[in-house]
């Protein structure tokens, strides 16, 4: 007879529990179950001990989840089938989880934190641009090893639809990998080598909709009723108006509306981004368990973090923009509540490309551990166009603490668009006209203004509103794409020293890094996506160009630039690793006499770093007593040139440098 202990007094949350309702009717609603669990371990052949593990964390976090649950459908006359059904989905997940990943999630819950680690540093790929499948990509473990990456994201590789699919982000088939790349067991191999290497894979979890030729879709459009109500499917335009009169447009290049007409059902399908990615719904308790399941199921394919796309999108509620709704995080929380009982090792990050009060909304122990960083990246380049950190500063003073455990994901470029999602009052408390100046950095980074380095594209130009994201690569937006094409050594120096600099300040302003792969060489603007009709709309493929593996021959050049930004970036990662001061996020500006410069202070215990940069093109001062009280001495050593800096006098910044100073 298996034995299952629950003991209603062993939790960890009973303060947050309290609040939905209390502990009670969670561990009632639990013990009613118990049959059902006992029934389940029975038929596995359970050991006792795996029992006593999983009974262990539900006791922990089943109130928390309960509680999410209720809020969410407890109105359903069917509830308690659903609870049932979810909790069965976590037993499951966790009883087809490889022993391996198991030893690594009891790891972790040990050291909690784990990935505020300064040792991370992320890199992100498209597997068939990078190296045609996932099994050529095993064989580059060692290009990963020797540039530093610790972290591996991989653009969504599972299946999708033909043509046109949102690279990668119209899902038909979540426990399918595409096979141009591989297949699921090639992804598990990779997951192990890569856990064998010390690297940390990374993938999305495409959960606010699935593509139109996803099973659950093809069995809604066949008249299956339990899968229309999978989606939000509408007879005529009523509700669909009266849902857009508050609604946003998010690609309106594409088409207006977030609704698509489907000709074989004679419906309106809600589709806030592409008309082939239908909108899941969140309202209906069995889309959560259905998606629970397909989390736990990429989950154990070895995944250590996953990438919640779109998480603002995933409530609707009639009358509001349908982003950051309350319900949005309580789905969230509910799978963060699932995963600590189903997959304990698994961390979450968030893609909010929203306002900034938003974004950190979504980021705590119980949502999501980590956060896309989209402010820090916006004003990284916004400081590069305008020679000026003040509006930088200001962000940073008041957004860039988290809560305890938890840490940004810091980037300069990735597969997306750059927005301009700064706080419209910070950028009045500074003195700038958000509106005007979000036109400015349009026409800065398409080259359309004067004086320009840059060599962006516009993407999603709404011509109405004049609103526009930009796409491009760090090197063509930084200016190496006109360098090149001008043929003047000066002008690619000052590319060179815009591209360092800007790595050096994600990689030391506290958060994990992430490069995105290609920009380690210096990669330019692909304009041959044009050429592919699937690509041809989305301007975003320009900064996704196809990894050149000859490359690696210029190494040994000298006179190379792509060797020397790889070179540069490389030791810049390693002195980052072996740096304790760069982990966590606990960072104090500098106040320095020159806007031009951003000066900043990273400790950890004994561990101190001062870093000051230069976002101008011409030489900038820092008063040496400001070094001195920040670094508590007189003589600094950088960590990046090996040079010692004296605070006898002041020290003068070269254009585009950055100093890393530690004591001696």
């Amino acid at each position: 007879m298996i034995a299952l202990k629950l003991d209603s007094t062993k939790n960890a949350t009973t303060g947050d529990v309290a609040k939905r309702g209390g502990d009670s009717r969670a561990f009632v609603a639990l013990q009613r179950m118990l049959p059902a669990l006992e029934a389940f371990w029975e038929s596995e052949g359970a050991e006792q001990a795996e029992i006593d593990e999983v009974m262990e964390r539900l006791q922990r976090h089943w109130p928390r989840l309960f509680g999410l649950l209720v809020e969410l459908y407890g109105d359903k006359w069917d509830f308690f089938y659903h609870l049932e059904q979810i909790l069965m989905t976590m037993v499951r997940g966790w009883r087809m989880r490889d022993e391996s990943l198991r030893e690594t999630d009891r790891h972790r819950m040990n050291n909690p934190g784990w990935y505020t680690s300064e040792k991370l540093v992320g890199g992100a790929l498209y597997v068939d641009l990078f190296s045609e499948n996932l099994g050529r990509l095993r064989d580059q473990i060692p290009y990963f090893q020797k540039l530093g990456l610790t972290y591996l994201h991989l653009m969504p590789l599972f299946a999708v639809r033909p043509g046109n699919n949102d690279g990668g982000y119209a899902i038909s088939n979540y426990r399918s990998v595409d096979p141009r790349v591989g297949t699921i067991e090639d992804l598990k191999q990779l997951a192990e080598s890569l856990r064998e290497a010390g690297i940390l894979l990374v993938l999305d979890f495409v959960f606010n909709h699935t593509a139109d030729d996803h099973y659950w879709a093809q069995q809604a459009q066949s008249g299956s009723e339990e899968f229309a109500d999978y989606y939000f499917i509408f007879a005529d335009r009523t509700m669909p108006d009266q849902y857009e009169r508050t609604l946003r447009e998010i690609f309106p290049t594409v088409r207006r509306g977030s609704f698509t007409w489907h000709d074989g059902m004679q419906r309106w399908i809600w589709t806030t981004f592409n008309s082939f990615q239908w909108d899941l719904n969140y309202r209906n308790p069995e889309v959560f368990r259905a998606m629970l399941a397909e989390m736990l199921f990429i989950a154990n394919t070895g995944v250590d973090i996953l990438r919640l796309d779109a998480v603002a999108f995933i409530w609707k509620q009639m009358g509001t923009m349908c982003e950051n709704l309350p319900e949005a995080h309580k789905i969230i929380q509910a799978f963060n509540a699932c995963s600590r009982i189903a997959a304990p090792g698994l961390v979450f990050k968030s893609e909010a490309i929203v306002h900034p009060d938003e974004v950190v909304r979504y980021v705590g122990e119980d949502e999501c551990q980590t956060s896309y960083n989209p402010t820090l990246m916006a004003l990284l380049w916004e400081s590069l166009a305008t020679r000026d950190t003040k509006l930088l500063q200001r962000s940073l003073a008041r957004r860039h603490k988290l809560p305890q455990r938890t840490t940004w994901v810091n980037y300069l470029r990735c597969h997306d668009d750059i927005g301009w999602t700064f706080d419209d009052e910070d950028a009045a408390a500074v003195g700038i006209n958000a509106y005007h100046h979000r036109h400015f950095l349009n026409a800065f980074y398409t080259g359309q203004f004067e004086g320009s380095f840059a060599r962006g594209v516009p993407f999603q130009h709404n011509v109405d509103t004049g609103d526009m994201r930009i796409s491009g690569t760090l090197a063509s937006l930084a200016g190496l794409e006109q360098a090149i094409e001008q043929d003047r050594e000066d002008l690619k120096e000052l590319a060179i020293r815009r591209i360092l600099l800007l790595n050096a300040s994600m990689l030391s302003v506290g958060g994990i890094p992430l490069i995105y792969l290609g920009e380690e060489w210096g990669a330019l603007n692909d304009y041959d996506f044009v050429k592919d009709p699937a690509k041809a709309g989305d301007t975003r493929w320009v900064h996704r160009p196809k990894m050149q593996w000859t490359f690696l021959d210029e190494l040994g050049d000298d006179g190379s630039i792509r060797a020397r930004i790889f070179t540069s970036l490389q030791k810049l990662i390693a002195i980052r690793k072996k740096t304790p001061a760069f982990a966590g996020l606990e960072m104090e500006l500098i106040a320095t006499e020159s806007s031009q410069l951003l000066a900043y202070v990273r400790a950890q215990a004994a561990n101190r770093v001062i870093v000051v940069s230069n976002f101008s093109e011409y030489p900038q001062t820092i008063d040496s007593n400001r070094l001195r009280t920040a670094g508590m001495g007189r003589f600094f050593e950088d960590l990046y040139t090996g040079e010692t800096i004296t605070t006898a006098k002041d020290v003068q910044l070269e254009p585009y440098q950055f100093l890393w100073l530690h004591r001696v």
